[in-house]
């Protein structure tokens, strides 16, 4: 096929001695890592032991912001002024940042995370007011977007790097936007099934939602969650089912749309 993407997960989401996931083994079959910022999951010791395994690997590194709710791992929905949005962003970047320059390596994406991902995606002006946070302080660095939403909008209107995410182990709404969690079907754990969806979206240049509607995209990055108990069965599913139809897996380059 020609094709190169990016498998990514996101990670360093265990707090002090409560674990969550196998980042180790995520490691050594993703080509970037989403990793937790400490706020809705990770802490100093876990966000500087996965950059460091990461950069030990070659993986590339990106920050994983989310809202300050450890009890709800991010997933419950807050209301925040702009400025204070604002800030909670900038202060999970810069300590990505510092862990990862103290590991010898550089961050080279964001990707929002949980239930404000989810509203960035509905929201183009909430989505923008994270994105113009993030480039204020990292001006060169890739914003992971889901595909199709108004994440991307808010992206391709900064004009920054930008590189579109669909998911293995998640179905889709008509509107490019994830099934709401709480719904049956809306995780995807069986690893045969992620990898067949990911591979007939990658053919097709397109997500595939539920209903069967095909909404054409680019596909720079494919996610799968670190949380996910199959994680790692899925992770190694889909890197074999894209590298044997001849699709490459590379860490991400973005660019502008």
């Amino acid at each position: 096929m020609g094709k190169t993407v990016d498998l990514n997960a996101d990670m360093g989401e265990s707090f002090g001695p409560w674990v969550m996931g196998n980042d180790l083994a995520l490691l050594d079959i993703v080509t970037s890592a989403n990793i937790a910022c400490g706020l809705h999951a990770g802490d100093w010791d876990v966000m500087a032991r996965t950059m460091r395994a990461a950069q030990k690997r070659g993986v590339g590194i990106g920050a994983h912001p989310g809202f300050a709710d450890l009890q709800g791992f991010g997933r419950q929905r807050m209301t925040l002024r702009p400025e204070s949005l604002s800030n909670l962003v900038r202060y999970q970047i810069g300590a990505a940042q510092a862990m990862a320059r103290a590991e010898g390596a550089e961050l080279r994406h964001v990707k929002l995370h949980g239930a404000m991902a989810n509203m960035a995606a509905e929201d183009e002006a909430m989505a923008r007011t994270c994105y113009e946070a993030v480039l204020g302080v990292a001006p060169e660095i890739t914003i992971m977007v889901l595909a199709g939403t108004a994440q991307q909008d808010a992206a391709s209107a900064l004009g920054c790097k930008i590189a579109c995410e669909i998911f293995a182990d998640r179905a889709y709404n008509d509107d490019a936007t994830l099934v709401d969690r709480s719904l049956p079907g809306a995780v995807i754990h069986d690893p045969s099934e992620a990898a067949m969806r990911v591979l007939n979206m990658v053919q097709a240049g397109a997500i595939i939602t539920t209903s069967g509607a095909h909404l054409p995209t680019r596909i720079d990055t494919i996610c799968l969650h670190g949380d996910t108990p199959e994680a790692v069965e899925i992770a190694r599913a889909v890197r074999e089912k894209l590298e044997g139809q001849g699709v490459m897996l590379a860490p991400l380059k973005g660019a502008p749309l």
